[in-house]
Formats: C-alpha cells, sequence, structure tokens
C-alpha cells in the first residue's frame, strides 16, 4: 500500500497532531524536526503497518505500543558503522587527541550514538593512544532500545571484515581481532572497552547537556532537525564544552548557520571539527 504525499492543509495538521500525540503521550518531542524528514519515515511506517492516513497512525499511537516502539525506531537516527569515514578517525587519532595528551582525565560526549559502534571505535583510539584509563565516555540516544544493544556491543561477525579495512584505513596499530571475541555469527566487544563507557538515554530536544567536556561526537543527528532546534542544540553543545574542547560532526554537516558558530573556531575544515573558542569574558576583552 503507499501514501500520498501532497502538502495540503489537513495532512499538515495531521502531522502536526501525531507530533503532539507523540509528545503527550510519550514525552518526545518531534515537532523542531526536519518536516521532510519527520513524513518520509511516518510514511515508511504506515506503509509497512497497513495504514493509508496520518489520523490511523495517530490512533496507534495512542492504542499500540508496539507500534510507537516500532515508530520510534523509524525516527530515530540508528544507522551507524565502526571506524565509518576512516578519515574522520584518523583525524580524531592525529589531530584531536594529541591535543588534549596532557590533559589528566577526559571527558567525551558521542551524542545520538545509535548501537554503539563509534563509541567503541573512539574507545579503541583511546587505548591505542594510552589514554582510556583515563577517560569517561557518556553514550546517549533517544532510543532505550539501541541503547541497551549499544552497551552489550554484540554486533553481526559478518561486518568485522569492513570494520577491519576502514580500521585500518583510519591508522589502526594493531589487528583488529584483538578488540573482539566471535562467537558463532556474533562479535563480542572486549569487556575492558567498555568499563570507561557510561550509555544512558538522552533526548537532545528537551535534556540538559554533560558539562566539562573534552570532545562530542554528534555524526549525522544535525540534519534531521529544523534550523531553530539545530540552533538550540549546538547552543547545548557549546555549553557542555570545556574552553578549547573539540565538536566533531564530520563532513555532511556544518554548524556554520547556527547562532552558536561564533563559540567556535574550524579545527578541520574537511572533517567539520570545530574547537571551542576562549569566551571573551575569559580573554577579558
Amino acid at each position: 500500500m503507499t501514501t500520498s504525499w501532497k502538502e495540503t492543509e489537513n495532512e499538515v495538521l495531521e502531522l502536526r497532531l501525531l507530533q503532539e500525540a507523540i509528545l503527550m503521550k510519550y514525552g518526545y518531542d518531534f515537532r523542531d524536526y526536519s518536516q521532510a524528514s519527520f513524513k518520509r519515515r511516518i510514511q515508511l511506517r504506515m506503509t509497512a503497518s497497513g495504514l493509508s492516513t496520518v489520523s490511523e497512525a495517530i490512533h496507534h499511537v495512542l492504542y499500540d505500543g508496539e507500534f510507537f516502539d516500532a515508530l520510534l525506531n523509524d525516527l530515530s537516527v540508528n544507522v551507524t558503522e565502526m571506524f565509518r569515514d576512516p578519515d574522520f578517525f584518523r583525524a580524531i587519532r592525529e589531530e584531536v587527541l594529541p591535543e588534549l595528551a596532557e590533559q589528566p582525565f577526559l571527558k567525551i560526549w558521542h551524542a545520538g550514538c545509535a548501537t554503539g559502534e563509534e563509541v567503541y571505535t573512539m574507545a579503541i583510539l583511546l587505548y591505542e593512544l594510552g589514554m582510556l584509563d583515563r577517560a569517561k565516555i557518556f553514550a546517549t540516544d533517544i532510543n532505550g532500545e539501541v541503547i541497551a544493544r549499544a552497551r552489550e556491543g554484540v554486533f553481526p561477525i559478518s561486518r568485522m571484515r569492513d570494520y577491519t579495512g576502514d580500521y585500518q584505513r583510519a591508522g589502526g596499530e594493531r589487528t583488529f581481532a584483538d578488540y573482539y571475541t566471535a562467537h558463532y555469527d556474533s562479535a563480542m566487544m572486549k569487556s575492558f572497552l567498555k568499563e570507561n563507557i557510561i550509555f544512558a538515554d538522552h533526548n537532545l530536544v528537551s535534556d540538559a547537556g554533560f558539562g566539562e567536556m573534552n570532545i562530542i561526537v554528534c555524526r549525522n543527528v544535525l540534519i534531521y532537525f529544523n534550523r531553530d532546534l539545530q540552533n538550540r542544540v549546538v547552543g547545548l553543545f557549546s555549553d557542555s564544552l570545556n574552553t578549547g574542547g573539540f565538536l566533531c560532526i564530520g563532513s555532511r554537516e556544518s554548524i556554520r548557520f547556527t547562532k552558536a558558530s561564533v563559540d567556535f573556531d574550524a579545527f578541520n575544515r574537511r572533517q567539520r571539527i570545530y574547537r571551542r573558542k576562549v569566551p571573551i569574558t575569559e580573554g577579558g576583552t
């Protein structure tokens, strides 16, 4: 079954009512998400569930918890890989982390971490640079189901070959198999990588940030937000970073048009890695 998505006044109203129903029933606020992205994901869920109107979807959101769980998975950004975009992680290894090598303690926030592959990637980089034992990684996502999967650290063994190649292209110094245990068709990440990771539910739309961060990684999330929400989230990241801390969003996104962009200098333009400036009040000018 397919659904027509003409921009009629009633359809716009139905989508807004659906967002309000989700907020009032479950506390998740999608009102400032990109409307094109929101509509596309709603359409996919409606098609999969055999629904023809948004009004039917509203009914299912209110009365069918399993439908909402599936919809939340659709609305969450859950696509991720270990060492995805190896040049980005090479920049983290060779440029960002050496800048923090003298810090006695590191705090790193992976916002919108999905199933955690990039979190374990960061742990591996820290380990190879001798920095893991003095680091704390906060891994957060709006979706509790994917956070549970990230905490388990179990991934398909079939992906390890691709991950091994990307690990090597990102400057990996060891044998990638050192970091997981193969068990039938699964690969379980080694326990020492998990010891300094805190996994938690967190909503970038409504929750407070984490203070005194040295690094914040948030890739392929901002593109799903409208301009107002991008402003709010980048402002949250700015407030959460120490002076000299790094905001890493990857090559597909930019903070250029956000209000908080004035708080940052470009550190690696190609990989969209930014560094928190010294605030004027601290600089004395």
